[in-house]
């Protein structure tokens, strides 16, 4: 299964359910994935098996000069985007220039459209770089992935293609102080003989622990809304993932469920 990639380098806007009339902004390739994980349940399919060395990101200068020349298009038809969200066909923090791209796209939404909120939907996997970590403090909403409370359901669900350990990237979200919007997936299902579920008194147990720590300004929950390349994953009911929702009110944390 190939799922969806964006073709553009800037695209919509788009109706989130998230973030409202939403401007994409993608840095990585539009003819394949290209990320840090491989997760299971992906919208944007599993990585390729032989990721090309010679791989072009697009540019800096590429990039702003597109992103222009879109919010101009906006401008004069009058529509007005509630946010610039850098997301696309993988992680964006990959992008060796995702710094000083980031400023690039702060000054021009401050140029054209003000109100607009910079926002970042990352699986957290670069936050250990410095540039990564101080580019991802300037934007507005920095919403950053811990989907499991475990490091064996981490590993069956996310699928790092570096080592990591969970205990490790929630001391690298604390870093954050509260500055952050934590987002979670939930579900349920089989994948390779293994059992998937983090939403086990278990999981959640351990990743309210993994949130009091961290602290966010909120929490995002949701569950499986497109194809996933993974077959036999359950999408989790609504009245399930507000009663996760209540444990993280508990916990004293702002909670959304999408």
């Amino acid at each position: 299964m190939s799922g969806f990639l964006f073709s553009d380098i800037i695209f919509g806007p788009v109706k989130s359910r998230r973030l409202g009339v939403s401007l994409g902004i993608n840095l990585l390739p539009t003819e394949q994935k290209f990320c840090s994980f491989n997760c299971i349940y992906c919208e944007c399919g599993w990585n390729p098996e032989n990721i090309k060395k010679d791989i072009k990101l697009p540019g800096r200068q590429e990039i702003y000069e597109l992103l222009e020349k879109k919010l101009i298009e906006l401008k004069n038809i009058n529509l007005i985007p509630d946010a610039f969200t850098f997301a696309g066909n993988g992680e964006p923090t990959i992008h060796p220039e995702f710094d000083l791209i980031v400023k690039d796209t702060i000054a021009l939404r401050n140029k054209y459209f003000p109100d607009a909120k910079t926002t970042v939907l990352s699986n957290a996997s670069m936050i250990h770089k410095d540039k990564t970590f101080e580019a991802l403090k300037l934007v507005d909403k920095n919403i950053l992935k811990l989907d499991t409370g475990s490091q064996e359901q981490f590993e069956r669900i996310c699928q790092a293609h570096a080592k990591m350990q969970i205990e490790d990237l929630v001391d690298y979200l604390c870093k954050f102080h509260g500055e952050l919007i934590i987002q979670t997936l939930f579900l349920r299902g089989e994948y390779n003989g293994y059992i998937i579920d983090n939403t086990t008194d278990y999981e959640v147990g351990l990743w309210l622990e993994h949130l009091k720590k961290i602290t966010p300004k909120s929490v995002m929950i949701y569950s499986i809304d497109r194809s996933t390349p993974a077959k036999n994953l359950e999408k989790i009911s609504r009245e399930e993932l507000n009663k996760i929702a209540d444990k993280v009110h508990k916990i004293g944390l702002k909670t959304e469920v999408y």
